[in-house]
């Protein structure tokens, strides 16, 4: 499932704050996204809903405290409170098979857009 590329609209909401900035670091998610690749966050996303089977996530590695991770929501556990996330190229991935399901506070926001 693609990323959609940034457009004024993101751009204005990153400068109002109302996104984050994120920088794809190793090829967990290829051929979604590279690394180097910078994408727009949505840190309130999740304030009313659930992150749903599908969606692009940054989520804080469970092992290791302030370290971002770009992953897919791939299954939601006791009713949407818990997490499968998975990479797009999973024999790169350190995911939930390596971590397990995650809790919706170690869910940063979701990417809305990556920039062109």
């Amino acid at each position: 499932m693609p990323v959609p590329d940034s457009g004024w609209g993101e751009f204005w909401l990153w400068l109002w704050r109302s996104r984050r900035r994120v920088e794809v670091s190793g090829s967990s998610m290829l051929p979604t996204l590279r690394p180097g690749d910078q994408v727009f966050v949505d840190c309130r996303a999740y304030d009313r809903a659930s992150p749903k089977v599908g969606d692009l996530v940054v989520a804080w590695d469970p092992r290791e405290k302030g370290r971002g991770l770009v992953k897919r929501v791939s299954n939601t556990f006791g009713s949407g409170k818990k997490f499968s996330l998975l990479g797009d190229n999973p024999d790169e991935s350190t995911d939930s098979r390596h971590f397990g399901a995650i809790g919706l506070d170690q869910i940063l926001g979701k990417v809305t857009s990556r920039l062109p």
